[in-house]
């Protein structure tokens, strides 16, 4: 077997094509666009399955460097952190209350459930956090995260198990969450508040993209400078936890003080501009997974398929299940809930981008939902990831782990 190391920079190249081919496949498939999977996760199942071929058929194995792609993990998740103003919070009421109490629950729920499966099938409990909230709620980015904290502790897998589950939560919940919305709706005869005189469900009436607002290079410039000191103090500050309190990983500490950073400038008046964190945050993701699929070892979760394709379908069948039968009634069984459970639908099985394409969607043919959008995108913007990486954590200090 003859091994290629690949440099950074040629690292970099093949992600910013792997990026493009992914692009290009959404673009001239329209299924694939409608399933809101990356593009990077596109074009990097392609890459990881080339450089399959060459290592079965070539005897060659492709090695990509890592050094930027950890780089870009930090980033992103200091993104998250920028996002988390706490007068925000305030804004969303019950409704987001209930919502991040019920999400915690799932959490814990989906992990029990994933970590009881792998020990079922003689699996390392650690793959069931992967199978777990780790990737059905984390999403890609979350999943490689925390596959890379499990390849540093020898758990073989770790990072293609959760990239498999993650991958096939995004394909699903593009797929369920609409149609169990619409169910609830079509069952309980509910309309929207703010649309009243509207009769019938506009079935033709495409979601109309939401446009962005022009960045300036200044913002670029001063955002970068915001995100490099939230990464650079996030790993000083990680290294001094690393040996009072073992575990804790680099993106969180990343995460907790960019939240502390947004907050203070709040409080000092001083604007970071949003437009600018989020595409600089998607940028990093995009770049992140593109890096992580390309380096995933697929011949090491042929073994797994099996067990992988059973716990994500039932991870599915109970997150679709909790948020329709127990979600929905605490909410109080009114259009606003129903469209809220399509929106904790789409970032419990899949991601952010899947809940607000899945209310963009429910709103386009039933009537908008001011209330249930807002409560997502408080509650998915930035809770969800902070409860989701402490819950982990939390769970990781049981001796089951160690």
């Amino acid at each position: 077997m003859t091994a290629i190391a690949v440099s950074p920079l040629d690292t970099l190249l093949v992600a910013l094509a792997v990026l493009f081919v992914g692009r290009e496949l959404a673009r001239r498939i329209p299924a694939l666009d409608r399933s809101n999977v990356p593009h990077a996760v596109l074009g990097g199942v392609l890459c990881a399955l080339l450089v399959l071929g060459l290592r079965e058929l070539g005897a060659i194995e492709i090695r990509f460097a890592s050094d930027l792609r950890d780089v870009l993990l930090l980033a992103f998740f200091a993104t998250i952190g920028l996002t988390g103003r706490l007068r925000l919070l305030l804004q969303g009421g019950r409704p987001l209350l209930i919502v991040c109490a019920f999400t915690v629950g799932l959490l814990v729920i989906q992990n029990a459930v994933g970590v009881a499966l792998a020990l079922g099938f003689d699996l390392h409990p650690f793959l069931g956090l992967q199978a777990g909230s780790v990737s059905f709620v984390g999403g890609p980015g979350t999943a490689a995260a925390w596959g890379k904290i499990g390849a540093e502790m020898g758990i073989a897998g770790a990072m293609e198990v959760g990239l498999a589950c993650a991958t096939l939560a995004l394909i699903a919940g593009g797929i369920v969450a609409a149609p169990v919305t619409g169910w609830l709706i079509e069952r309980h005869r509910l309309r929207s508040a703010a649309a009243p005189d509207r009769p019938h469900p506009l079935w033709d009436v495409p979601a109309e993209p939401q446009e962005r607002r022009h960045v300036r290079v200044d913002e670029i410039l001063g955002t970068m400078l915001v995100l490099a000191l939230c990464v650079a103090v996030g790993t000083h500050v990680n290294d001094w936890l690393r040996p009072r309190v073992p575990g804790v990983p680099g993106f969180l500490t990343a995460m907790l003080v960019a939240m502390v950073v947004t907050n203070v400038a709040d409080v000092l008046r001083v604007r970071i501009s949003e437009p600018a964190v989020e595409h600089l945050g998607e940028l990093s993701l995009e770049l992140f997974l593109a890096m992580s699929l390309m380096s995933i070892q697929l011949w090491t979760v042929a073994r797994l398929a099996g067990p992988i394709a059973i716990i994500s379908i039932v991870q599915i069948m109970l997150t679709c299940a909790l948020c329709a039968l127990v979600l929905f009634r605490w909410l109080g069984r009114t259009y606003d809930a129903a469209v809220t459970v399509g929106g904790v639908i789409g970032f419990g099985i899949a991601s952010m981008p899947v809940a607000m394409a899945t209310m963009d969607n429910i709103s386009a043919r039933y009537g908008p939902s001011p209330r249930a959008l807002l409560t997502i995108s408080l509650a998915g913007a930035f809770f969800v990831d902070f409860a989701n990486a402490f819950v982990i954590q939390s769970l990781l200090t049981l001796p089951l782990f160690r």
